[in-house]
């Protein structure tokens, strides 16, 4: 070892950008991840996993860039890498006990007493190792492991093995191809007494305290049942809560913006509680889709303001290359193409000096003109002060109805709302405790109500500048000056 005199420098490998935290913006993500590749498979199936960096969701589900196999990767991909945002929530369905396919007798080569299994999704505990009609015992004959591309690397051990042997393997792998809308939908399974799909939404709050904010299904949301039960599931979730959920058009059969209206109608994609979205998404040679992204963008904009969702997530510049169709078709729409979506309650991508989000519409627009459930923008701002409504004052359930509870509502309230307002992130709002909404029967009854109103400031969606000449501004230049 050398002798050391004097200052020495080591650099270390640049680090991934820490995710900024967005608690309004939760986002719960259902389909299916890479297991295999994860730590406790049997813990992630069907069970809500909280992660707040890739690293931690790459450990707990495993992480890969086939996305057409493992969609919770587009999201992880999305807001882990591309947005820098957190937490999410992940809903694994992929089961290694039911969606896998079984290989037989597949040819692996050794050199240098080394062979990989050219296959993914290889489960290592369904892995047979044969040399001829030798079973080979594992930890004693050899070891396997995966590699950084989620394959099998075979490693000789025993003597008795050649350094170039020829072997065959037996295996599971899992087929995410075998998984279904009503595997990603759910329901409650008398026989294990569980929750599975998207039913485990009103799991999370229990388990985890995180209110979701948005609810997503890359992958899926755009087949029709799909798309029906995440609408379905927005609303008072654990009996409390509202959310949004980002609805993927199908780009398989909407190909032109001028088709998205009569698919987006006839599949009955119109929830005020749900954002309709067309096309996907290219970044460099990955397709994600695009409920994976507006998820993160969604997410990125709240943070900034301090988890206050007020600003709309239209019109923000996206780290992406392109939007294309499923089958890799790039799309490239003018303003006025693109607004036409708009007008028909479907957000786009426009390329204006970048790409842009674009579009400020629910789902529900056109057949929905209340500015509540029309923009996104005050949709989310509802649906998060009523969450944190509820959040604040649960703990004030059965107490005593005296004027203490009630004047500490009102005022709490209304000082909440005056703090909000001064920072310009709503316009108003106001609490009031009315008589005549509190009949002595309901008071009897243990009734109270509160009426409140809210409004946020709407997204500035057109802007229009009138030029008109000026003829004698063109007089006074001329002869201003003259003597």
């Amino acid at each position: 070892m050398a002798y050391k005199h004097g200052i020495d420098i080591v650099e270390n490998p640049t680090s991934l950008t820490p995710p900024i935290t967005a608690d309004s913006a939760v986002q719960v993500v259902v389909g299916t991840a890479p297991v295999h590749l994860s730590e406790n498979i049997s813990g992630v199936v069907n069970q809500p996993v909280l992660a707040y960096s890739l690293a931690e969701a790459q450990r707990k589900l495993g992480y890969s860039d086939d996305f057409n196999a493992y969609t919770l990767c587009e999201s992880m991909y999305a807001s882990f890498q591309l947005a820098a945002v957190a937490p999410i929530i992940f809903i694994n369905v992929l089961d290694p006990a039911v969606h896998k396919t079984a290989i037989s007798a597949k040819a692996v080569s050794l050199a240098n007493g080394e062979g990989i299994v050219e296959d993914s999704g290889v489960l290592l505990d369904t892995l047979l190792v044969k040399s001829g009609a030798s079973t080979l015992i594992k930890d004693v004959d050899y070891l396997v492991s995966f590699n950084s591309y989620g394959k099998p690397v075979i490693v000789k051990l025993s003597d008795t093995l050649a350094d170039n042997a020829s072997l065959t393997v037996d295996y599971d792998k899992l087929d995410s191809s075998l998984v279904t809308a009503e595997d990603i939908i759910g329901g409650y399974d008398a026989v294990s007494k569980s929750y599975k799909g998207l039913e485990l939404l009103k799991v999370i709050y229990p388990k985890f305290n995180v209110v979701a904010g948005t609810i997503l299904a890359p992958g899926f949301s755009h087949l029709p049942e799909v798309g029906a039960v995440l609408q379905a599931k927005t609303k008072k979730i654990n009996g409390s809560f509202n959310a949004i959920a980002l609805l993927d058009l199908d780009t398989t059969a909407v190909t032109s913006y001028n088709e998205a209206q009569a698919w987006k109608n006839s599949n009955s994609y119109n929830s005020t509680h749900a954002v309709a979205l067309w096309p996907k998404v290219k970044v460099g040679d990955k397709q994600i889709h695009y409920s994976a992204l507006m998820g993160a963008v969604m997410a990125m904009v709240d943070a900034r303001n301090d988890s206050v969702p007020h600003e709309s997530p239209s019109n923000e510049v996206v780290a992406i290359s392109g939007a294309v169709l499923a089958d890799g078709t790039e799309v490239y729409l003018d303003q006025a193409e693109a607004n036409h979506l708009n007008g028909v309650g479907v957000t786009t991508l426009l390329n204006w000096n970048g790409w842009k989000t674009w579009g400020n519409n629910t789902a529900a627009y056109p057949n929905t003109t209340d500015p509540k459930d029309r923009y996104v923008a005050i949709r989310r701002i509802f649906n998060w002060w009523g969450n944190t409504f509820i959040l604040s004052y649960f703990d004030k359930v059965d107490d005593p109805t005296n004027t203490r509870l009630i004047e500490s509502i009102v005022d709490a309230e209304n000082i909440r709302a005056n703090g909000y307002a001064a920072r310009g992130q709503i316009a108003g709002a106001r609490m009031e405790f009315r008589s005549d909404m509190n009949p002595t029967t309901d008071l009897l009854d243990g009734k109270i109500v509160f009426v409140q109103r809210l409004a946020g400031f709407l997204p500035a969606e057109h802007i229009t500048n009138i030029l008109e000449f000026d003829p004698q501004m063109l007089t006074s230049a001329i002869f201003g000056g003259a003597s």
